[in-house]
């Protein structure tokens, strides 16, 4: 079944899907608020330790933590805002790949029984599936907006065109009359 591209005719659709963007903002927005206030993230200690792990060490965990709370802040500004939404998808993306990286460099931290028994931190951490989900669903909003815009936009230029070319073809004609000597 082809989905149906959103159209200024189905406001439900739009809001739908702006409620979904900001939704998706505001909880980026405000966990990266957090994390500029020191200890009042929970996820302050494993953010601090798996970039360090990403990084070797080579920036300050503070430092790192405030780049995090910065960049999750941004996300959540441009999705909440509407603008530079697919610039804000990719840094979303791009995060959420790291988010998952305890997985790989904690497994203690992340399962009380590995690979099923997740810890609370394991659930924090596979629950940013619905963040990526979410992400996917705009992300092909945001092409489907830019593909129809593009298609109206040259649906446009070809009625003016067809439109410019009839006003042609009439004033053709009317010289050719005129050079006549026949007269309307």
């Amino acid at each position: 079944m082809q989905s149906k591209v959103p159209s200024r005719k189905t406001p439900a659709v739009f809001s739908a899907f702006s409620i979904l963007r900001i939704s998706v903002g505001v909880v980026y927005f405000w966990f990266g608020a957090l994390k500029f206030f020191q200890g009042l993230s929970p996820a302050e200690q494993l953010a601090m330790q798996t970039i360090h792990k990403i990084t070797f060490g080579f920036i300050n965990d503070r430092l790192n933590i405030i780049m995090l709370a910065s960049w999750e802040c941004l996300i959540g500004v441009f999705l909440i805002i509407g603008k530079w939404i697919k610039p804000a998808l990719m840094l979303l993306f791009l995060h959420m790949v790291c988010t998952f990286s305890p997985f790989i460099f904690f497994p203690d931290q992340v399962f009380h029984i590995a690979p099923y028994g997740l810890s609370l931190t394991g659930q924090y951490i596979v629950k940013n599936i619905i963040i990526i989900a979410a992400g996917l669903v705009l992300w092909k909003v945001e092409t489907q907006k830019a593909i129809s815009s593009e298609v109206s936009s040259i649906v446009s230029k070809s009625e003016e065109f067809m439109q410019g070319k009839k006003i042609r073809e009439h004033s053709v004609k009317e010289y050719a009359i005129n050079d006549n000597g026949i007269s309307n």
